[in-house]
C-alpha cells in the first residue's frame, strides 16, 4: 500500500517511511503487513531456497537528497525470519542545507531472526547524512546487521568530501544494552588525516557487522580471520561484546574488495549462528 505524505513548502526534500511486520506460517515466514511512502519502496518477497522471507529496500528516486527525512520500522514476529537487503549501493547526494536523515527501527521478537544486509553508501562530495539504526531484540532472538560505507565516489577523486556522514548503531534487550557504536565524520577535500595511519589507512571503504544470538564466539573469530588470511587487500578485525555477540571491522581499498569482504563474513555468521548455507541475492 502507497499512502501520501505532506511535505513542508519551505523545505527541499522528501519525507519516506516504511513499516514491515513479519510473521511465521507453518514453516514459511511471509510478510504480514506493508506500508510505505515515497521515496521508500519495497519489492514483492523474493522466492530462494531459504526459510527466511527475503525483501528488497529501494529509492525509485535514485538517490537520498538533503532534507530527505526517511523512517523504517520493520517487526519481524515470533519465529519469524526476515531478510532486508537492497539492489544497490545508496548515493547520498550534494546538499546546500539540511542533511539527509534516515532512522531504522528493528523490533525482533522470540526465537525471530532478522538480518539487515544493505549494499554500502555511498555519501557524494557535499553531502550530509545522518543516520540511525535502533534494535530492540528479544533474548532468544537472532541478529545479523551490516553498516557499510565508501568515503565518496573514489574512482572521481572525491574520497573524504562529503560534508558530515554519521551513523549510529544501538542494540538492546530486555535486560539493557547489547551494543551502542557510534561515528562522526567530517569531509573536507585535500584532508589526508581519515586516509592515512590510525584510521583507515588508505582503504577508503569501511564497514562493521554486528552478529547477535546464541553461537560459538571463538569459532566465529577464527573463521572471520580465516577470510583475510589470503591477502593483503582488506583488513578485518573481530571482537566479542560483552554481553553476547560480536561486531566485525572490515576496512577494504576498493568496492569489489568491500563487497566480497561483507558477503564472506555475512556466510560464516549465518553458518555459526543459524546454520544455514550462504544466500545467493542474485543482484546482478
Amino acid at each position: 500500500m502507497t499512502a501520501g505524505a505532506a511535505l513542508e513548502a519551505a523545505r527541499v526534500g522528501r519525507d519516506g517511511a516504511l513499516s514491515l511486520r513479519f510473521e511465521r506460517r507453518g514453516p514459511a515466514t511471509v510478510v504480514a503487513g506493508c506500508r510505505y511512502t515515497l521515496p521508500l519502496q519495497v519489492l514483492a518477497p523474493v522466492a530462494l531456497d531459504d526459510p527466511a522471507a527475503v525483501v528488497s529496500i529501494l529509492n525509485p528516486t535514485g538517490g537520498l537528497v538533503g532534507g530527505d527525512r526517511l523512517s523504517i520500522h520493520v517487526h519481524a514476529a515470533a519465529g519469524a525470519h526476515a531478510v532486508l537487503t537492497t539492489p544497490s549501493a545508496t548515493r547520498v547526494y550534494r546538499t546546500e542545507g539540511e542533511p539527509t536523515v534516515q532512522s531504522v527501527r528493528l523490533s525482533v521478537g522470540p526465537r525471530a531472526v532478522v538480518e539487515w544486509v544493505p549494499d554500502h553508501t555511498i555519501p557524494f562530495a557535499g553531502s550530509a547524512l545522518r543516520q540511525s539504526i535502533d534494535v530492540d531484540l528479544d533474548e532468544t532472538a537472532g541478529l545479523i546487521l551490516v553498516d557499510a560505507f565508501s568515503a565518496g565516489r573514489i574512482a572521481l577523486g572525491e574520497a573524504w568530501r562529503f560534508a558530515a556522514l554519521e551513523s549510529a548503531v544501538s542494540i538492546r534487550d530486555a535486560r539493557g544494552w547489547l551494543l551502542h557504536d557510534r561515528f562522526v565524520l567530517r569531509g573536507r577535500a585535500g584532508h589526508p588525516a581519515l586516509g592515512g595511519l590510525g584510521f583507515t589507512e588508505s582503504r577508503p571503504y569501511f564497514a562493521s557487522i554486528a552478529v547477535m544470538g546464541g553461537f560459538d564466539r571463538d569459532r566465529f573469530a577464527a573463521d572471520v580471520q580465516h577470510l583475510a588470511a589470503g591477502g593483503e587487500a582488506a583488513r578485518l578485525g573481530v571482537a566479542g561484546l560483552p554481553r553476547g555477540g560480536a561486531l566485525v571491522r572490515c576496512l577494504a581499498p576498493t568496492a569489489p574488495t568491500l563487497v566480497d569482504s561483507v558477503e564472506g563474513c555475512w556466510r560464516v555468521a549465518r553458518r555459526a549462528l543459524l546454520g544455514l548455507p550462504p544466500l545467493a541475492l542474485r543482484k546482478g
